[in-house]
């Protein structure tokens, strides 16, 4: 009988061959799972007797092998149930415990002629095989998790939940503290006295566990951290000795690894474009397996596809910096204080950095005061620069008085004349509403932008829902206005969609928590933003509220007057008798020529009916309206003319002048400092 067989005689030439000399295990078993024939030559049973192998079930001899379903398997290929095809076991051979295997098993079942049923099982050791196809898909799932953050701490994350339970036991991730902060690398060796930030460690020990609060930290001289810092080569130990002379330099951190464990480990610096980022650490202490130069190459390859996401999260950290900076830079610092209104203002930078929300408060004529808030779709730089200089415009706009629809118009065709660096179109949002405190009237129109929140003064809802027009830069226009009284007292919030966008009853909470008309406008503010949004959102967020306040009947005085030249003398005089009323005697020369100028000027070139008015502020105010929309226009007149020179001698008595134009007619109006009561 043939040397590793059991009853029956199985003598053909080519299977007494194969079964003697082929490298892979060839393992021939019966309806009791018991190995009728084997194959000597196969590694793992070279050497041993062939009562140790004949007889014995295929589980018997595969000692550290364990699959706890391969027995079932084979008893479901025998009855013709099933197959198994390249099943691969994980284990360690009893002559090489720290040595890792993974075998293929195949099975499948045969019958000679009319015998008996028989199985049988093709075992192959395909460690190197498997090791490489591990590698590939660690490598696989770092390109899907690696580089989908612009954040560097999250991209270290990543990187770690890639590796650790796999290629590695634990790992630690330190990058240049300046690297973090968005500057550019050095092209130069790392100082080993630069302090690194812990930007991520995870441990098989304690999975959950992330870096803690990013500390910093350096590495003492000589080290595998320092020396692969400095010329920017990993550094391999396959063995780590405890009397390694580094750890002498270190030994904090040889205490670590020594508790730990720690008997081999990998140090890779992370380098993009000639520049080292930082270092990172990959360590086995329960996996027995030395790491070895296959390891070292991969450990390279994910530290190559980190350093680059990271230096990507450097740039766009940079780019966010100085976005953030350019838009705080183009925002008010403080709105003004004035009559109309108390406001309060809050702006909180998003996650994204650079985002195109702005507000704005503006003075206008008559006392009246504007409230903006806009926002540009995007984040950047450039997207902050757009909304620079849509906001220019909006103030420059807001000086030639045009009402809200007509603003929004003119804005829209500055808007499209603007364009981003690859050419894409700028398009933005803005909410413009004027409140005049003479009328109580609010006039506002909205380009595509969330209408505002209005509580009365006693905290009740009010109805403030002007039409959303087109976005800014569509082109389409077509704004329209919508005007509501608002008692003294009111409350009006603007905000921008970064405020809302996770609150999906946002109104609903700000009438809430805006109906409360005892306390400061800041705290409501607080209140409102710490409450709708839940930490630092990716997109920026602005709250403008503004209490309304109506102006007092005895700061204003206002005249109708007929189309007569013999009215000016009139004119002057009433305006001297209210001059003195409020105490003004000082201001009455000049005041006295500018009203007799502006009223002989809508006389001259206006239509009737003429009207005077006054109101005491922070300043002096004057305005004369007709029924003309005939633009006023300043010239310097000639020594021989005859006139052409009051609109002249108003703006040199004045300290701001100017025309505002309004459904019938227009006014020009001019305004004096004066000292505050």
């Amino acid at each position: 009988m043939p040397s590793g067989s059991a009853g029956g005689d199985l003598s053909a030439t080519v299977l007494e061959t194969l079964f003697t000399q082929a490298p892979m295990g060839l393992y021939v078993f019966d309806e009791e799972l018991r190995i009728v024939r084997y194959n000597t030559a196969a590694r793992g049973v070279r050497g041993l007797p062939s009562d140790a192998v004949l007889g014995r079930r295929l589980d018997e001899i595969a000692e550290g092998f364990d699959d706890p379903d391969l027995v079932g398997l084979c008893r479901q290929v025998l009855a013709g149930e099933g197959r198994v095809r390249d099943r691969l076991i994980r284990g360690r051979s009893p002559g090489a415990p720290d040595h890792e295997m993974v075998i293929s098993v195949s099975v499948f079942r045969v019958r000679p002629g009319e015998g008996r049923v028989l199985g049988v099982a093709v075992v192959q050791d395909v460690t190197e095989r498997q090791g490489a196809a591990d590698r590939l898909d660690i490598l696989h799932d770092a390109h899907r998790a690696i580089g989908t953050s612009l954040d560097v701490r999250a991209t270290a994350e990543a990187l770690a939940e890639v590796v650790v339970g796999r290629f590695a036991d634990a790992v630690t991730v330190d990058v240049l503290d300046d690297a973090v902060r968005g500057a550019a690398p050095a092209e130069r060796p790392v100082d080993p006295a630069v302090p690194l930030r812990r930007v991520a460690f995870r441990s098989v020990n304690d999975p959950a566990r992330r870096a803690s609060s990013g500390e910093l930290t350096t590495f003492p001289v000589p080290t595998p951290f320092t020396q692969s810092l400095s010329d920017a080569s990993p550094r391999l130990v396959a063995r780590l000795a405890a009397d390694a002379p580094w750890l002498a330099a270190d030994p904090e951190r040889a205490r670590r690894l020594t508790d730990a464990g720690v008997h081999s480990l990998l140090v890779v610096p992370l380098v993009v474009r000639g520049s080292v980022l930082g270092v990172a650490g990959f360590y086995r202490h329960r996996d027995p397996r030395p790491y070895d130069d296959d390891d070292l190459s991969l450990a390279e390859q994910l530290a190559r596809r980190t350093a680059l996401s990271m230096d990507n999260a450097r740039s766009y950290a940079r780019e966010r910096t100085v976005a953030n900076a350019l838009q705080r830079h183009l925002l008010p610092r403080t709105p003004p204080e004035l009559t109309a209104v108390d406001t309060a203002c809050l702006h909180l930078p998003g996650t994204a950095g650079g985002g195109g929300d702005w507000y704005d408060v503006i003075p206008l004529s008559g006392s009246r005061v504007a409230l903006t808030v806009g926002d540009v779709t995007g984040s950047g730089i450039e997207v902050a620069a757009a909304m620079g200089q849509l906001r220019t415009a909006l103030t420059t706009l807001a000086v030639r008085d045009p009402a809200p629809e007509e603003l929004l118009s003119c804005l829209d065709g500055v808007t499209r004349s603007l364009t981003r660096d690859a050419g894409d179109p700028v398009t933005a949002s803005c909410l413009y509403a004027v409140f005049d405190p003479v009328t109580r009237v609010c006039t506002a129109a909205s380009a595509g932008h969330a209408a505002p929140v209005a509580v009365g003064p006693l905290g009740e809802p009010l109805a403030f829902e002007p039409p959303a027009g087109p976005l800014l830069g569509t082109g389409r226009g077509g704004y329209e206005a919508l005007r509501v009284e608002l008692p003294d007292g009111s409350l009006l919030a603007l905000y921008t969609n970064g405020l809302v966008r996770e609150a999906p009853e946002a109104r609903t909470t700000l009438l809430r928590l805006l109906g409360q008309p005892d306390r400061a406008l800041r705290e409501l503010a607080d209140d409102a933003v710490y409450t709708l949004m839940h930490g630092q959102g990716e997109d920026d967020a602005v709250l403008l509220l503004a209490r309304t306040r109506g102006l007092e009947e005895d700061r204003l005085a206002e005249w109708t007057l007929p189309g007569d030249p013999a009215v000016v003398g009139t004119a002057r005089r009433l305006a001297d008798h209210q001059l003195a009323a409020w105490h003004l005697e000082r201001l009455a020369f000049t005041t006295e020529l500018i009203v007799s100028e502006l009223v002989t000027n809508a006389i001259r070139y206006g239509t009737g009916p003429i009207r005077l008015r006054m109101i005491r502020d922070r300043g002096l105010l004057c305005e004369v309206s007709d029924g003309s929309s005939t633009a006023p226009h300043l010239r310097h007149a000639r020594a021989t003319d005859e006139g052409g020179r009051g609109l002249g001698i108003v703006a040199q008595l004045a300290d701001r002048w100017g025309t505002r134009f309004e459904r019938r007619g227009k006014t020009i109006w001019c305004a004096q400092e004066m000292e505050s009561d």
